[in-house]
């Protein structure tokens, strides 16, 4: 770690135990974007694991930030008593503008519409994928410029799961990285670098009914041909989703290339940089290539892509000592309990022969666990394959460009590069 990094992280430190107890709030996209709220978890893991914090932010105002492992395990698995209604972010949502989707829905509604597009993540399709993931991949890595300096974000996250999330969709080739963008705008603060100044609710909502717009022709040319194995197809002529409204049609589409895209893409970058920041376990990765399947899972608790999700209390529940009231909004940090000391061992390093790799907590619990889980782990595990094959070394030649958001735990940029071989 250089000198501007370690001073970095003892600045968050002093910050995070300077201020009262009271004032800690961690729903801080600048805290996210420094890569300085590490401490701020840590704090509040020791010394008040149920914390009731009020945001300045207006759209947010008070909630409940629970940040232990097993505390977050039994939010995230009592659907009946903490309700993923109206929304899975801090922000309330605005009244005019309300995207549905089936994850931020209570059952029964959240069940069917779950089981529709389920059939894209089986077993079957997705032995049928795998080639054509592991076909692309290997065009991506073929194609980078080795021997220069480039942004492996660009370059190598975008594009595999843009290519991934197209064929998902069956999108239009040449159009893929339009999901990129709508994923991004999406799931930035209106302040975000992403829209002009002043301008980020009004413009949010213009791009996203642009998606909708696109999508709404797809819809169309599917719905009016025989099924077929995409998703939107599957949303077309599903019982529980071929009457959605446009809403809730946009809401869903946004939960799909979001969950599809954001998430994967930056863990991808994270097995880079984690893999960087660990010399010995990249090499004992390079000698020993059947732990990539660890690798992943290790990388996918470290780097936990969604730092976290929202809940509502339906009634007054009682949790580590405080009394959580009806209607109070709970933020379950995943990024926070994928930390926990108590449950986890050595939890701040990058361990890929970790002991119980698979526990953490990045796809959720209960109800509503990741649906793509296994499609994420393959993209990670088949482009892991194909860079072994290919490159010994792979250096991070300057710090990463964090995403201004405390939701999505991610990276605008990552320069790399690979030298040529002797």
């Amino acid at each position: 770690m250089d000198d501007g990094a370690q001073d970095l992280k003892r600045t968050a430190r002093e910050a995070a135990y300077s201020m009262p107890l009271e004032a800690l709030s961690p729903a801080n996209p600048e805290l996210f974007r420094t890569g300085g709220f590490w401490p701020y978890f840590e704090r509040l893991r020791a010394e008040d694991p149920v914390h009731w914090a009020v945001s300045p932010l207006p759209e947010i105002g008070g909630y409940w930030s629970i940040t232990r492992y097993n505390d977050i395990v039994a939010v995230d698995s009592d659907h009946e008593s903490f309700s993923s209604e109206p929304a899975i972010v801090l922000p309330d949502p605005d009244p005019d503008f309300r995207l549905q989707m089936f994850i931020a829905m209570d059952p029964p509604r959240h069940d069917v519409q779950r089981k529709t597009i389920a059939p894209i993540v089986s077993g079957p399709n997705m032995a049928h994928l795998a080639p054509i993931i592991r076909e692309r991949a290997g065009q991506i890595l073929d194609q980078l410029p080795i021997g220069e300096e480039f942004d492996w974000v660009d370059k190598v996250s975008i594009e595999l799961t843009s290519m991934t999330l197209a064929a998902l969709f069956d999108f239009p080739w040449e159009d893929r990285r339009k999901l990129t963008r709508w994923s991004d705008v999406a799931t930035a603060p209106p302040d975000s670098h992403l829209f002009e100044p002043g301008r980020g609710v009004e413009q949010r909502k213009g791009e996203l009914f642009e998606c909708l717009t696109y999508f709404g022709q797809l819809w169309n040319e599917r719905v009016n041909a025989p099924p077929r194995p995409d998703l939107i197809s599957m949303l077309a002529h599903g019982e529980a989703t071929r009457n959605m409204d446009r809403m809730e049609y946009l809401g869903n589409l946004i939960l799909l290339i979001v969950g599809g895209n954001d998430t994967t893409r930056n863990t991808i970058t994270g097995s880079v940089l984690a893999l960087s920041q660990n010399p010995d376990q990249e090499a004992r990765l390079r000698a020993d290539p059947a732990l990539i399947p660890a690798m992943v899972s290790e990388t996918i608790r470290w780097q936990t892509p969604l730092a976290y999700m929202r809940r509502v209390a339906t009634r007054d529940v009682e949790l580590g000592g405080k009394l959580i009231r009806k209607g109070d909004k709970v933020a379950m940090w995943y990024i926070s309990g994928n930390r926990d000391e108590s449950v986890i061992e050595r939890p701040n390093d990058f361990w890929i022969e970790r002991p119980r790799v698979r526990q953490h907590l990045s796809f959720g619990f209960g109800i509503h666990r990741c649906v793509g889980n296994r499609l994420a782990e393959l993209q990670l595990q088949i482009i892991w394959e194909e860079v072994l094959k290919r490159f010994p070394v792979i250096e991070v030649t300057g710090p990463p460009t964090r995403v201004y958001s405390s939701f999505v735990h991610g990276y605008e940029q990552l320069p790399v590069r690979i030298p040529r071989r002797a």
